[in-house]
């Protein structure tokens, strides 16, 4: 039976890699030797030119939101503009709400 495979990103190389989940296991970039972040198994790379997707991407990972499967529809709400996570993170300073919970948010009140 094949192991279940969990997707690990570098984000100075834009580059990401599948690979089976370790917990304990630290993963390094095979071009850079800089350590990946987890990503999640839901995690779908933008393109390597895509440089806003990037961006998004950085902000969305240092903050600690993932791309893990839930139980029936995926990882759920992602911002995929830089505009919407300005919103969010705007949102988040105003209201003192954590900036992982306020990324995540499908409507900004």
């Amino acid at each position: 039976m094949a192991t279940a495979r969990t997707s690990y990103v570098c984000l100075a190389c834009r580059a990401s890699y599948k690979q089976p989940y370790d917990r304990t296991r630290q993963r390094s970039c095979p071009r850079c030797a800089e350590p990946l972040i987890h990503a999640g198994s839901a995690f779908a790379p933008p393109r390597r030119r895509d440089t806003a997707a990037w961006r998004t991407l950085t902000v969305l990972l240092n903050a600690g939101v993932g791309f893990h499967k839930s139980c029936c529809g995926g990882p759920g709400y992602r911002p995929r503009t830089l505009r919407e996570v300005r919103e969010r993170m705007r949102y988040a300073e105003r209201s003192g709400e954590p900036v992982a919970r306020s990324l995540v948010r499908y409507n900004v009140p």
